[in-house]
C-alpha cells in the first residue's frame, strides 16, 4: 500500500477565526497572533504552560490524547482549551509534527511585572518566536540521531514547450548540509526518493502541475506549496547572496536557473519559519548529473535499501550493514547508501581505504573506541548558529574537537591512502585553543538550558564566583535566621520559605500567628493569613532577600555573558568545525565497512569500466544475516552476466520458494554496495560500472491509486524497458504472472526481446513460464539457470542452489503442501493437473515457442492485408448495355434483369 502523503495547508480549524471585539486583552491578543498564523497550530506560553485555545485546542486534545477544558467565554460561547508542560513541549511537538502538523511557538518576550507597570489591564508581550516544522527542526529530542532531516526545495525550467527540468535543493539545517542537484523529469521522482526528505517546498504552479500530481500524493513528506509570487528568479539569486554575504554566486560555481530557483525557495522557507535566527548553512554544493547510480522510487522499494517494505529500518540493507559509532557517521553511510557512487576514481579511493583499514586492525580497533566518545558535532554546530543551543551543546563541541584532535595525532605522519590522509588533515583544523578554552569554562555536570545557570566551571569567572558565594552564604543565613525566630516565638515549625508572588516570608501555624499579632514578635509584618497558618515577614528578611535575589540574578547574567562569548567563538570556527565534523564521518563510515568486511568475510570488488559482472560465490546480506541468527548457512552462488559490447541476459526458472528471488536481489545489492565504497558478500566480484539500476520483484495492489497488481506490474516495466541503458543492471521477477496465461507469456518473451536487443544490458529474469527457455538457443546472449531441487519419496528439497539448465516444473504443489492447505485440496489439484497436462499433450496444432518468429516487436508492424471484396455481378452486365441503342422494352428488361442478379446477389 502507498505511504499517505501529509500535505501541509492552513487547516480547517484555524479559518475561519473568532473575533477579536469583545475578547479579554489576553484573548484579543491570542487572537490576533493566532490570525497572522493560520496555517499552524499555536502554542501560546501562559506561565509554564503553552496552551492552545478555540479549534487549535480541539485539533491538539485529539492528536495528543490530551483532556479539552475550557476556559471563559467568547461571542457567549465557551472557549475550548488544552496545554501542554513547557518542560514536556518537546515530546508533543515530536507528536505533532509526526502528524503532518505545524507549530507557531508563541513565547512570553517580556517581564510580567513591567506589564504591570503598564496598567492593572496590560498583557504581558508575546512573539511568535519560531515555525516548527517537519523539515526544519533542529532539537535533539525531535530528531533521528541515524537519519538526516532534510528539507527538499523544488525549481524548474522550461526546455521545450512540453518540457521541464527540476532543480532539488536539500537542506538540513539540523547539520547545515545543502546540495543543489538538477534532474530531467523522468529521474524526479527517483531524485526525491533519494533524498527520503521530511518536507518538500515548491511553487503552486508546480505543485498544480497535473503531470506532478500523483508524485505529491504518493509522496510521504510534507508538501508546502509557496505562491508563485514569492519565488521570482531575481529575488532567489538575491537570497542565496545574502545568505553568505556576497555580490556574486560566482565563485560557487556554476548554477542553473532551476538550481537557483530551488535554493531560492528553501531560503525563502527557512527565513520563515525560523524567524529572527539564522542557521549556518554550509556553501551550497552542486550535484552532477550522473555521479550516482540512478535508483527509481520502485527500485528502492523492492530492495529495500534503507527500509523495508513496512517503513521499518530493522530489517534493511542499511540497518545490516551499519556498524558506525557515530551518529553523523551513520546519517552519511545512509547518504551514500541512497546514492551510490559511479564515479570510478572515487569509489577506487574508498575501496583503498576500506582496505587499509581491514588489515590494520590496531589502528581499526583504535578508531572505534575513540570515535564512540565523539557527540555529534554536526547537530551541536547548528543549534548554537541558531541560537537555541544550550551549555551542553557547547560540551558536545568541546568533545567533538578533543576527539579529533587525538585522532588527528594519531593518523598524523602515518602511510595512509588518499581519502583516509585527507580525512585526517581536515580533523587536524580543530583548534586547540578553542578546546581548552571550553574546557576551562564548562564545569562537569551541565544543565540542559543556559536560563538554569551552574554551568560555567568554579575558578574560571572570579566574579560569578563571587556572587555565588554571596548566595550560598546568604542561604545559610536563612538557615540561621529560621532557628533564631523559632527559638524566639517557641514554635518548632516555624519556617522560612520562598515563592514568586510574596517573596521571602515567615509561616507559622495560626495560634502562633495570632499570639504575633498581640505583641509576640514585635518586628513581624503581617502578610496573609491562610486557613491553618499566617505568614510574615521583617526588615532583616527583607534585607537579606534583597541581597540573595541580586547575587544570583548577577550570577545568572554574567554565566549568561560568558555563554554568549563562548558561542562566538565557536561561530568563528564554524567552518573549521564543520570540516571536522564531516570529517569524523567519514572515518566513521571507512572503519564500519572495514569492520563489517573482518567480521562477515567480505572482499573487496572490481569495479572498472567494462560490461564486466562476474559474481562468484554471492551472498545476499540481509539473508544471510538472519539465516546466522538461527543457525543456518546460506548458499552461496556464482552470477556472470559479463558481455564485451552488451551484457547478458540470464533466464531463470525453478520452483516458489527455490530462491529466485533472492538470487535476483542479492546481485543487484552487490552492486549497490561495490558503488557505495564498501567490500561485498561475495568470494570475489568484478563489476563493470553500472549508471542506473532496475528492479521489478513482487506485486501488489495500489487501491488508492485504482492500479491493480498487474497495473502496477506494467507502468514499473515499462519505465525499465523505456529507460535502461547499456550500462544499466535489470532485476525482473515473474514478469507476466498478474494477468492470463497467454497474454503474460506474450508480454515477458516480448520483454526479453526488447531487453535483448534494444536495451542490450546486463539483465537477470526470474520466471515461471517455461517455454521462454527454448529462447536459450535462439537469443545470442540469453542463458538459462535453474534452482536446484532434490525428490526424496514424495518429498521436496530446495537446494538454492543455481545451476545452468532449466526447471522441468515449478513444484507448485509441493509448495502448497508446505503452506498448509488441505490435505484433500492439494489431492484435487493434482488430479486436475493431470488432467490439463494430459489435455495439453493431445492439443494437436498448438504452435511452439520456436515456430514463432523472434524480434517482431522490435520492426514496425506490417501493413494491414486489404480486406477481400465482394463479387461484382452487376458491373458486367451494365458494361454491356449501350443505353443509346436500346428500344424501350429493351430497356425494361435490362431492369429486370438487373433486379434478378442482385437478389441472387444478396
Amino acid at each position: 500500500m502507498p505511504r499517505t502523503a501529509r500535505k501541509i495547508a492552513p487547516t480547517p480549524d484555524a479559518a475561519p477565526g473568532p473575533e477579536v471585539a469583545g475578547a479579554t486583552p489576553m484573548m484579543a491578543q491570542y487572537i490576533e497572533i493566532k490570525a497572522a498564523n493560520p496555517d499552524c497550530l499555536l502554542f501560546y506560553r501562559m506561565g509554564d504552560f503553552y496552551e492552545l485555545f478555540f479549534a487549535d485546542a480541539e485539533t491538539a486534545s485529539r492528536a495528543l490524547g490530551i483532556v479539552l477544558t475550557k476556559r471563559g467565554k467568547h461571542g457567549g460561547a465557551d472557549i475550548p482549551m488544552c496545554g501542554v508542560p513547557v518542560e514536556r513541549s518537546d515530546d508533543y511537538l515530536n507528536r505533532l509534527i509526526a502528524l503532518g502538523h505545524r507549530v507557531a511557538v508563541c513565547e512570553q518576550t517580556e517581564d510580567p511585572a513591567e506589564a504591570k507597570r503598564r496598567g492593572p489591564k496590560s498583557v504581558v508581550r508575546r512573539e511568535v518566536v519560531r515555525l516548527v516544522t517537519p523539515g526544519t527542526i533542529t532539537e535533539d529530542r525531535l530528531l533521528d540521531p541515524a537519519r538526516a532531516n532534510l528539507l527538499l526545495a523544488i525549481g524548474r525550467r522550461k526546455l521545450t514547450e512540453t518540457a521541464y527540468a527540476y532543480g532539488l535543493a536539500a537542506v538540513d539545517i539540523s547539520t547545515g548540509r545543502f546540495a543543489l542537484s538538477e534532474v530531467p523529469a523522468q529521474d524526479l521522482s527517483g531524485a526525491i526518493s533519494r533524498h527520503d526528505p521530511r518536507e518538500i517546498v515548491l511553487s503552486e504552479a508546480i505543485h498544480a502541475d497535473p503531470a506532478l500530481a500523483r508524485l505529491w500524493q504518493e509522496t510521504s513528506a510534507a508538501v508546502v506549496p509557496l505562491a508563485q509570487g514569492e519565488l521570482e528568479p531575481a529575488s532567489a539569486e538575491r537570497r542565496i547572496r545574502e545568505q553568505y554575504g556576497v555580490s556574486t554566486l560566482d565563485g560557487f560555481g556554476q548554477f542553473t536557473r532551476a538550481e537557483i530557483a530551488a535554493a531560492g525557495a528553501a531560503l525563502l522557507y527557512i527565513a520563515r519559519t525560523q524567524l529572527a535566527a539564522r542557521p549556518t548553512l554550509a556553501v551550497p554544493t552542486r550535484e552532477d548529473g550522473g555521479a550516482t547510480l540512478a535508483i527509481d522510487a520502485a527500485t528502492r522499494a523492492n530492495l529495500e535499501l534503507t527500509r523495508t517494505l513496512s517503513g521499518e529500518r530493522a530489517g534493511s540493507l542499511l540497518a545490516t550493514i551499519d556498524r558506525t559509532v557515530t551518529a553523523n557517521g551513520a546519517r552519511l553511510l545512509a547518504e551514500h547508501l541512497a546514492g551510490p557512487l559511479t564515479d570510478l576514481g572515487r569509489i577506487a579511493r574508498r575501496h583503498e581505504a576500506v582496505a587499509h583499514l581491514t588489515e590494520a586492525m590496531a589502528l581499526r580497533g583504535h578508531l572505534r573506541d575513540t570515535l564512540a566518545r565523539a557527540p555529534d558535532l554536526a547537530r551541536a554546530l547548528s543549534r548554537v548558529g541558531l541560537g537555541r543551543s544550550g551549555p551542553r551543546d557547547l560540551a558536545a563541541i568541546r568533545d567533538g574537537l578533543d576527539v579529533a584532535v587525538r585522532l588527528g595525532t594519531r593518523l598524523s605522519g602515518a602511510a595512509l591512502p588518499d581519502d583516509l590522509a585527507d580525512l585526517a588533515g581536515d580533523l587536524l583544523r580543530a583548534d586547540p585553543d578553542l578546546i581548552a578554552t571550553l574546557q576551562a569554562a564548562l564545569a562537569e555536570e551541565l544543565p540542559l538550558n543556559r536560563r538554569d545557570g551552574g554551568f560555567v566551571r568554579e575558578g574560571y569567572h572570579p566574579e560569578i564566583d563571587e556572587a555565588r558565594t554571596l548566595g550560598q552564604d546568604s542561604r545559610k543565613v536563612i538557615a540561621a535566621l529560621q532557628a533564631r525566630y523559632a527559638e524566639a516565638t517557641g514554635c518548632r515549625t516555624l519556617r522560612i520559605k520562598h515563592n514568586n508572588l510574596l517573596g521571602y516570608f515567615i509561616e507559622v501555624p495560626q495560634s502562633v500567628g495570632e499570639a504575633c499579632l498581640k505583641g509576640l514578635m514585635s518586628e513581624f509584618v503581617h502578610r496573609q493569613t491562610m486557613v491553618d497558618a499566617m505568614r510574615f515577614t521583617s526588615v532583616e528578611l527583607g534585607e537579606l532577600e534583597s541581597k540573595i535575589s541580586g547575587a544570583s540574578d548577577r550570577a545568572l547574567a554574567l554565566e549568561s555573558a560568558v555563554f554568549d562569548d563562548l558561542a562566538a567563538r565557536v561561530l568563528a570556527q564554524s567552518e573549521g568545525i564543520a570540516a571536522v565534523a564531516e570529517a569524523l564521518a567519514g572515518l566513521d563510515v571507512a572503519q564500519s565497512h572495514a569492520e563489517l568486511a573482518v567480521e562477515l568475510d567480505w572482499r573487496r570488488p572490481v569495479v572498472d569500466d567494462s560490461l564486466a559482472f562476474e559474481i562468484r560465490g554471492g551472498r545476499h546480506p540481509v539473508v544471510e544475516a538472519a539465516l546466522r541468527r538461527a543457525g543456518e548457512p546460506f548458499i552461496a552462488n556464482d552470477c556472470d552476466l559479463s558481455g564485451d559490447s552488451r551484457g547478458r541476459i540470464r533466464l531463470i526458472t525453478g520452483p516458489n520458494m527455490g530462491g529466485k528471488s533472492t538470487f535476483l536481489r542479492q546481485n543487484a545489492l552487490i552492486a549497490v554496495l561495490a558503488q557505495i565504497g564498501a567490500f561485498v558478500p561475495a568470494a570475489e566480484a568484478r563489476i563493470g560500472r553500472v549508471d542506473r539500476l532496475f528492479s521489478r520483484v513482487g506485486a501488489a495492489d495500489d487501491l488508492a491509486r485504482g492500479q491493480s497488481t498487474f497495473m502496477v506490474e506494467m507502468v514499473e516495466t515499462a519505465a525499465i524497458l523505456n529507460q535502461a541503458t547499456r550500462r544499466s543492471l535489470v532485476i525482473l521477477d515473474e514478469i507476466g504472472r498478474g494477468t492470463a496465461t497467454f497474454d503474460g507469456l506474450s508480454i515477458a518473451w516480448a520483454c526479453l526481446e526488447h531487453l535483448h536487443e534494444a536495451n542490450a544490458c546486463r539483465a537477470l529474469f526470474a520466471t515461471h513460464f517455461h517455454e521462454l527457455t527454448a529462447l536459450g538457443q535462439r537469443l545470442a546472449r540469453l542463458d538459462n539457470a535453474t534452482l536446484k531441487v532434490a525428490e526424496h519419496r514424495g518429498e521436496v528439497v530446495f537446494l538454492h542452489e543455481v545451476v545452468p539448465g532449466v526447471a522441468e516444473r515449478s513444484y507448485g504443489l509441493q509448495v502448497a503442501r508446505l503452506a498448509g492447505l488441505p490435505a484433500s485440496v492439494v489431492a484435487r489439484a493434482g488430479a486436475i493437473l493431470k488432467g490439463l497436462e494430459k489435455a495439453e499433450r493431445e492439443r494437436p496444432g498448438r504452435p511452439r515457442i520456436d515456430d514463432l518468429p523472434l524480434f517482431a516487436a522490435l520492426a514496425p508492424p506490417p501493413p494491414p492485408e486489404p480486406e477481400p471484396q465482394a463479387e461484382d455481378r452487376l458491373g458486367p452486365l451494365l458494361d454491356a448495355v449501350d443505353p443509346d441503342a436500346l428500344t424501350p422494352r429493351e430497356a425494361l428488361e435490362v431492369l429486370y434483369r438487373l433486379k434478378r442478379e442482385r437478389a441472387a446477389g444478396a
